[in-house]
């Protein structure tokens, strides 16, 4: 080795030591890296592991729903018999007929004739009155107003007849509705979907039928009637 070459040598050496900080900087960044991938995958796996997963999203989905819209718990039937006779009413829930439980009371040993117009008139009770509290939180309405009273057939007219107060005619389609599909649901009418109605005064009744179409869009179809 000449002197040249010896002057030389120590030029290369001091270039690769400054290149070897550079290197060792750059190793230590992809080291760093390297571990933050790790501990990302093991976050996600404990996470997916624990039936959580990961978003990079914050979500606000709000309360849950505390009821489920015209759903209710069914009532303990041993309690509802104790209180009366079990029975179905329509009220109106989502613009359609909805069947909830009622009970009516009827005086044992009551005449077939005459307890036919008392189950009317307890049913008749039951759609006047307010929805209960847990009935309103599931979004149950009446439209049936005016403390009504029923009777029994007039002369001349079919023996199956109830009388209202208020004529059918006045009633709105939707308490009208309420009406007729809850009376042809019970002992107050024949038991086919039918019942005969009519006012206090001497028009003669008429025979109202509960269709499918009447309790899915009782504010759009009136119960079909006919002559008796």
């Amino acid at each position: 080795m000449n002197a040249r070459d010896a002057g030389t040598a120590p030029v290369r050496l001091k270039g690769a030591e400054a290149e070897l900080p550079a290197r060792s900087h750059a190793h230590g960044r992809t080291a760093r890296a390297g571990r933050l991938l790790t501990l990302s995958a093991l976050t996600a796996a404990l996470l997916a592991g624990c039936g959580i997963r990961s978003t990079e999203v914050p979500t606000d989905f709000g309360p849950a729903p505390s009821r489920v819209h015209c759903s209710l718990s069914g009532p303990d039937v041993s309690t509802q018999a104790s209180r009366g006779l079990p029975v179905q009413v329509f009220l109106l829930c989502g613009s359609q007929l909805v069947a909830v439980e009622r009970t009516v009371r009827v005086p044992d040993g009551s005449p077939d004739s005459e307890r036919r117009v008392l189950v009317a008139q307890g049913l008749l009770d039951e759609l006047e009155e307010t929805p209960s509290a847990d009935e309103k939180e599931a979004g149950y309405t009446t439209d049936v107003r005016g403390a009504m009273t029923v009777n029994g057939p007039r002369p001349g007219d079919p023996d199956e007849a109830l009388r209202l107060s208020t004529p059918p005619t006045d009633l709105t389609s939707y308490a009208l509705a309420q009406i007729v599909c809850t009376f042809s649901d019970s002992t107050a009418a024949e038991g086919d979907g039918s019942v005969i109605l009519g006012g206090p005064t001497d028009e003669p009744p008429r025979r109202y039928e509960c269709t499918d179409e009447v309790r899915t869009r009782p504010g759009s179809n009136e119960p079909p009637s006919s002559d008796v």
